[in-house]
Formats: structure tokens, C-alpha cells, sequence
């Protein structure tokens, strides 16, 4: 872990496929946007010998953000697979979006990865979205490390850091959290600051110097031992607290010294068991270097002290049919289990999958059962199809590097699965399973679009169809109600680069339009109608008189029907087209042309004629009459309520309750939850949160979580019900 034998430069590299699961180290970097996460990865790929000292791979890309849309919104809108070697171990670096609209692909990088790197900035500090990421992977023991970044920065200062860190996320020990290296500082500049040039071990005790560009190692002066003293005590105290060895800490107590040997080999163990996460500093390669700060001994760190895939927990298998299969854990021989992470779209070699392999080995040209179950409410069809594995690869920016197999515990893609989807599970076609799927978050923020052109309208369906299967946050909805297309996103982010794969990616050019909830109308009070259609054209003629009673009914009732008709005034045949009219207006509205619903009509009386009437006659009479009966009475409209559930930091609550009465909401009531939070419920109106998900998290900082579920459709208050009106004639 940087503390031991500099491992020499011969032993890094390029990564090619494993062959053993105990050489993978599988690792997600998790951080904010703008933390430092992608010029990390940059700088480990340097350090270990996959780029040149430029940071490219050959064809002058960079090993992650190499997409289009990602250099136009200058931020990583998508998880990036980056394997370096080191020492003999494969390392599959997972760098993953900072921005909270892209949490789907965070939280595909945590299903892929056995540990994580926590990169946080030495001059932003930890907001609370990465509080939060970190208590998730403490609830599942996920190993951690912390990784400061932003060096440089003029007020940058690396105790403070670690003491924020320890704060943030030691809540149980805060003594778990501690650095194993100091920055040294070089020369004051001119303006001030020092920059950072190397680290001190404070296991070690040795000089780790980074000002040529390369790593060197030395002894450290007289005059700085001291200044090292006490947080090398307390790193040393806090190993022996998590070490297996019990007697341990009696030695050190009673004075005897303990070997830096046994030290490390304790962090090692308590780092791999989630129990002790070290604090470790970086800063990417200045021009012409080899090696950035930090970054051997960031490596070290991951393939000394990170747990192996063997180490991960057993996934949960069933068959396709929901029966419980036991899995030996990540073994290469065992029947194929893996899972598709990621989906995405090449120019090139068309429909690339990204997937973990977690049991058996996978082989190209191999025939495999893909199956993907439990995401019909997103668009996604379950599906149960064999398919022939095409060619397997390891990514490397726009690269994809050709290998024979994937053994369990290992990454890579596949290309050219036409069914497979994010989340899906590949299977033995002869012993088909299925992974339970990983959790991902609701997209609530609605994108109602429809097509530019008619070239476009006919690519959308098939664009809008590989668009979700890619992401599975994303939902695809065609409002049978409102008649819009409808792409549920997680955010204005989230929905732009979803307008920006359709028209680069698949040539469709759409336009956003105002997102309508579905409005339903209602009788305020009873009413009747009286509807005549007599018509006489050559020929037979058209004769149909029906008298109609409506009144309205509790919520839910839908349209009731009742026939009171007596002595034959509408002949029987004709009674059922009468009750058809008057669904088929109903379905119109009598208003502002939303569906009308929660009313009994019942036929009173009528009129026909022995040559002229048909069911035609009487169903367009049964309209009339429900129109008539609306044109004297007050109709109100009624609008979706939904239920929301927000949770929120304790510090918010105040704001997010006067926010929802604003939104005409009712709170219903607040119930406390571990960690300072607080369940806020309220019963807002759909139409007052088309934009919450965007608002929300403006007001608590990223921090707060929302769900939403309908509950009823009630009447708008009279001054919404008449602009609404009034939008709707203006529109007509």
C-alpha cells in the first residue's frame, strides 16, 4: 500500500482478461460533478502504464468522457469501464457521472463493483448526495476509501479534509477514517502557496517524492518525523481496534513495538472487510510526467487492501419461472450467471452490453438465455430469448480490445445482443436464471415530446424503444388519456442528453411540448337532457328522441347506466345504442373535452319511429341529450391527486412543508427516519409537480428523495378550473 516494495514499472500495464478471479479488482469511483473523478481514473491509467504521458490511447482519446454529448455538457453524463494492470492484477476502474441526474449509472457502477473511491475535493468539502451514496454502501458492507483531490487549490488543506471526512463519514468511529499519508509541500511561491510535491508514510515512515514527474523514494529528514508523530499513533491505534488479532492491542498498550509488516497486513484485512477506510491524497500528472501524486500508492491500496470477487456477497438466482437457485460464489466453473450493466449504442460495431460476470465463464460465439423480467411499468417487455454471443472486448476509450473469455468476477462487453437490455441476466441456455434486479430510482420529471416531421414520426417508436433500453431510469409512457408521448426522466440533465442520443445516435429530431395530466369532468348536481335527431333526406330518414336523468356519483363510481324506460317508449333494441352514445360523448367530455366520469344517466323516456329509427339514430340521440343535459349545469373538473412521500434532511423540513402548501397540498403527516431525516407526506395535485423533481432538489441541495403514487381525481378549485378552460378553448 505504497508502504511496501515500490512495485516496479514492468509489472504494469494494459489489462487483458483475467484468469483467475482472485487477480480482479473490481472498483467504482463515486463523487460529485467536478470532484476530480475522471482526471483520477486518467491519472491511475498513466501511472500504470496504459496511456502515454499525453494521458491518450492511440487514437488520440481519452480513456473516459470519450462521448460526444459528454464534451459538449463538459460533465460525465455515463458510467465508463477503464481496466488498468498493476502488479499482476487486473483493475476494472468503473468511473461514474457526479451529477444526480445520471444516478442510474452510479448505481449500475456500485452493482459492478466489489469496493469504492470516494473522491471528494479539497476546496468543496462532502455535500450530503455522497453522504448518502456512502451510507447505501454501508448498509450493504461495501469497502471504501476516501480520495482528496484539488491539491492545488490555493486554500486547499488536507487535515481539515480528513477531519470533515472522519465527520461525514465516521457517524459510528470516527477513528475508521483516518489518512495512511501526509502531503509535503515544496517551495512558497511567489503568491503564496506551497505546492503539494510528495507523501509521507506514516506507517513506513518514508519519503514518497513526486517533484521530477516519478516517484521517489527516500528517507525522511530528522525535522519532520515529529511533525508525522501523532497521527501516525492514532492511524496505528485505530488498524489495532478493527485488527482479528485480539491481543494485538494489549502488546502495543504494554509497549512493544509492532512490525509496519503486521500493521499493513491488518489494514489490508480490516480495509477488505469494510471496517476501516483510509484517507489517501492525488493529484493528476503535471505535462511530460510519468506519474501523478499519489497514484502508486492509490493502487497500492486497491490491489493490497480491496476485497477480490471471491470476497463478494452471493447474488440472489432464481430460474425464469421465480424458483430459488443456491450459486456458488464467483466461480469460473460453475453454470454462467452474469448480468448486463450498461447498454450502449457504437456507430461502429452497433449495440454494445456491458456486463459482470458473476458465475462460470463467458466465451465468444457462445449461445446464452438472455432474460429480463420486472420493468413492464418502464417500457421494458419481459423477454426470455436465446441469442449467440458475439465478439467480446475490453473497453479502452473509443478501443474495444478483442479477448477469448470472461471468467466470473471479471468485466467486459459484448456486442451485438439484440435483446439484451440494462439489467438484464445472461444464463446457460440449457439452465435458464434469473438475478434479482438492483435498485434504481423512480424518473419523475415528465418530457411529453412528439415528432419534428413525418421522417421523424417514423423513427421515433423504434429511437424512443433502444433509448430505454439502454436506460432502464428512464420510462416511456403513451398517455392513452392525453394522447402524448410521454419520457420520464430524472431530471432536466437527464432529459436533455435523452434529446440528444435521439437525434445524434437515431436520427430523430422530436419537439418538447407542455406535459398534460389527465382531467377528468364531472355533473356538479343533477341535470337533464333531452337529445332529438330527426333528419329526412330521401329515402329512409333518421328519427331518434331520447330524454336522459344525470346525476353525479361518489369518486370511482365511473359512468353508470340505468334504463327507466316504460311501455316501450324506445323499443329494447335500441336501448343499448341509446347507453353507447352516451359512453362515447362521455369519453369526449361535455366541457373542456376531458373525459367525463362519476355520473348515472338513466334513460327516462323517448320517442321512435317504425321506419326511420337505427341504432345510429339513437346512439348520435343519447350524445345530444348527454350534451343538452351539460349545457345548463355547472361541470367541474376534476384533477389527479397523488400521494408524495419526500425524504428529507431535518434542517429542510420547514422549507419543503411551506413548499408543498404552496403547490395547494395537504401534508398529512411527518414521521422521523434514522440518519437526521424526516418522512414528509402530502396529497399535492399532479398538475402543481410536473417540475418537484428539479425544484426539490434546488431547495435541499441534491439531498432529499421523493416518490409519488395517485390517489384520486378531485375537483379543481374554481379560478385553476377556469384557466385550464381557457388554455383548452385557446388550444382548440
Amino acid at each position: 500500500m505504497g508502504d511496501k516494495a515500490q512495485t516496479h514499472p514492468g509489472a504494469a500495464g494494459r489489462a487483458q482478461a483475467a484468469d483467475h478471479p482472485q487477480s480482479v479488482r473490481n472498483v467504482v469511483l463515486v463523487g460529485y460533478s467536478g470532484s476530480g473523478k475522471t482526471t483520477l481514473v486518467e491519472a491511475l491509467a498513466l501511472t500504470a502504464g496504459a496511456v502515454n504521458r499525453a494521458g491518450r490511447v492511440e487514437d488520440g482519446g481519452t480513456v473516459s468522457d470519450y462521448d460526444e454529448i459528454e464534451h459538449r455538457q463538459q460533465r460525465s453524463v455515463q458510467l465508463s469501464l477503464v481496466p488498468v494492470a498493476w502488479d499482476g492484477i487486473k483493475v476494472n476502474l468503473l468511473d461514474t457521472p457526479g451529477y444526480a441526474d445520471f444516478v442510474g449509472e452510479l448505481r449500475a457502477g456500485l452493482r459492478a463493483a466489489d469496493a469504492a473511491l470516494f473522491v471528494v475535493s479539497a476546496s468543496d468539502g462532502v455535500d450530503g448526495a455522497t453522504r448518502m451514496v456512502w451510507e447505501e454502501c454501508a448498509a450493504v458492507g461495501m469497502p471504501r476509501a476516501i480520495v482528496v483531490t484539488h491539491l492545488e487549490a490555493a486554500r486547499a488543506d488536507f487535515e481539515e479534509m480528513t477531519r470533515i471526512c472522519a465527520e461525514a463519514f465516521g457517524a459510528d468511529d470516527p477513528d475508521a477514517v483516518l489518512p495512511l499519508y501526509l502531503p509535503l509541500r515544496g517551495p512558497q511561491a511567489p503568491d503564496g502557496h506551497a505546492p503539494v510535491t510528495g507523501l509521507i508514510g506514516l506507517l513506513s515512515q518514508k519519503l514518497f517524492d513526486y517533484s521530477t514527474g516519478e516517484r521517489k523514494e527516500s528517507e525522511p529528514g530528522e525535522d519532520q518525523l515529529p511533525l508525522i508523530e501523532e497521527a501516525r499513533n492514532r492511524l496505528i491505534e485505530g488498524i489495532i481496534a478493527e485488527s482479528e488479532d485480539e491481543t494485538l492491542m494489549d502488546r502495543y498498550l504494554g509497549g512493544e513495538p509492532i512490525e509496519v509488516g503486521t500493521l499493513i497486513d491488518d489494514l489490508e484485512r480490516a480495509v477488505a472487510r469494510g471496517v476501516f477506510f483510509p484517507v489517501l491524497a492525488a493529484a493528476p500528472a503535471a505535462e511530460g510526467a510519468r506519474q501523478g501524486l499519489g497514484t502508486v500508492e492509490l493502487l497500492e491500496l486497491i490491489t493490497g487492501g480491496f476485497p477480490t470477487p471471491l470476497e463478494h456477497e452471493t447474488v440472489r438466482v432464481t430460474t425464469v419461472d421465480g424458483e430459488p437457485r443456491e450459486l456458488k460464489a464467483c466461480d469460473p466453473g460453475a453454470p454462467l450467471v452474469a448480468e448486463v450493466v450498461k447498454t450502449s449504442s457504437d456507430p461502429y460495431v452497433g449495440r454494445l452490453s456491458l456486463i459482470r460476470v458473476f458465475s462460470g465463464t463467458l466465451r465468444a460465439d457462445q449461445t446464452v438465455h438472455v432474460s429480463g423480467h420486472g420493468l413492464a411499468d418502464r417500457g421494458h417487455e419481459d423477454h426470455d430469448v436465446d441469442e449467440r454471443i458475439g465478439a467480446l472486448s475490453t473497453p479502452f476509450g473509443k478501443q474495444q480490445r478483442p479477448v477469448p473469455h470472461v471468467i466470473a468476477g471479471d468485466l467486459a462487453c459484448v456486442a451485438k445482443l439484440s435483446r439484451a437490455e440494462t439489467g438484464d441476466t445472461l444464463s446457460a441456455k440449457d439452465d435458464p436464471l434469473l438475478m434479482e434486479p438492483w435498485q434504481m430510482p423512480d424518473p419523475l420529471l415528465p418530457l411529453a415530446i412528439q415528432a419534428h416531421s413525418k421522417p421523424d414520426e417514423d423513427k421515433l417508436s423504434q429511437g424512443l424503444a433502444r433509448l430505454v433500453a439502454e436506460d432502464p431510469t428512464m420510462r416511456l409512457e403513451q398517455n392513452p388519456d392525453t394522447h402524448q408521448v410521454v419520457l420520464w426522466c430524472l431530471g432536466e440533465a437527464h432529459a436533455d442528453v435523452a434529446l440528444e442520443r435521439l437525434r445524434s445516435r437515431y436520427g430523430v429530431q422530436v419537439d418538447v411540448v407542455p406535459h398534460k395530466v389527465s382531467l377528468r369532468e364531472t355533473f356538479a348536481a343533477k341535470s337533464a337532457g333531452r337529445g332529438r335527431h330527426v333528419k329526412q333526406s330521401g329515402g329512409h330518414g333518421q328519427f331518434a328522441i331520447c330524454e336522459i336523468e344525470v346525476e353525479p356519483l361518489p369518486g370511482g363510481s365511473g359512468i353508470e347506466f340505468v334504463d327507466k324506460v316504460v311501455g316501450g317508449a324506445v323499443p329494447r333494441q335500441f336501448i343499448p345504442s341509446v347507453e353507447k352514445g352516451v359512453r362515447a360523448q362521455a369519453a369526449k367530455g361535455v366541457a373542456a373535452g376531458y373525459p367525463l366520469i362519476d355520473v348515472r344517466v338513466t334513460l327516462l323516456d323517448g320517442k321512435a319511429h317504425s321506419v326511420d329509427s337505427s341504432d345510429a339514430a339513437f346512439q348520435t340521440a343519447g350524445a345530444l341529450a348527454l350534451r343538452e343535459a351539460a349545457a345548463d349545469m355547472r361541470i367541474l373538473l376534476l384533477e389527479p391527486v397523488a400521494e408524495v412521500a419526500v425524504l428529507i434532511g431535518d434542517d429542510f423540513v420547514g422549507a419543503v412543508m411551506s413548499d408543498l402548501s404552496g403547490r395547494r397540498g395537504r401534508v398529512l403527516g411527518t414521521e422521523q427516519t434514522p440518519g437526521g431525516r424526516t418522512l414528509v407526506k402530502a396529497e399535492v395535485p399532479e398538475i402543481e409537480i410536473g417540475r418537484y423533481a428539479i425544484d426539490l432538489r434546488s431547495m435541499s441541495h441534491g439531498t432529499a428523495r421523493f416518490s409519488r403514487r395517485y390517489v384520486r381525481h378531485e375537483p379543481m378549485p374554481p379560478q385553476v378550473a377556469e384557466r385550464v378552460r381557457e388554455e383548452a378553448h385557446a388550444a382548440a
